[in-house]
């Protein structure tokens, strides 16, 4: 199983960041530049990446104290997929980071998804501290 992790500080602080990805209608605009569009219903979102491929996503959970946010892809371009992303407050205060882990099969996907989350980590870390 390919598992990827990224941690990317953010100049904000845990709060903001976690109000903006908490809620599965900002992330095109988190994701901007890699994502273009999301449409939600209830716990599936369907997300539209700068190349014009659109993605099924379902949110598997939400921990408000944790914030942390976790979801898989569905479809047939995976035998298994599991993700998360949480914010976690930096000690000195004011400004944050976020957790990002996935977690996929087959291990040959990992030619794609890598790229992505990289860009999708700059991007969050322009648009988050905006």
């Amino acid at each position: 199983m390919a598992s990827l992790y990224r941690d990317i500080p953010l100049a904000t602080d845990a709060a903001r960041a976690w109000a903006t990805l908490r809620d599965s209608r900002n992330i095109a605009r988190v994701f901007a530049g890699v994502l273009t569009d999301v449409k939600v219903d209830g716990d599936l979102r369907d997300v539209t990446f700068a190349n014009g491929n659109v993605v099924r996503e379902r949110i598997v959970a939400v921990d408000d104290a944790r914030m942390r946010v976790a979801y898989t892809v569905c479809g047939p371009n995976f035998e298994h997929h599991a993700a998360s992303m949480q914010i976690v407050a930096d000690e000195t205060g004011g400004r944050c980071r976020l957790l990002w882990t996935c977690d996929f099969l087959p291990d040959e996907r990992r030619a794609l998804v890598e790229p992505l989350m990289d860009a999708g980590c700059a991007a969050a870390a322009r648009t988050l501290a905006s």
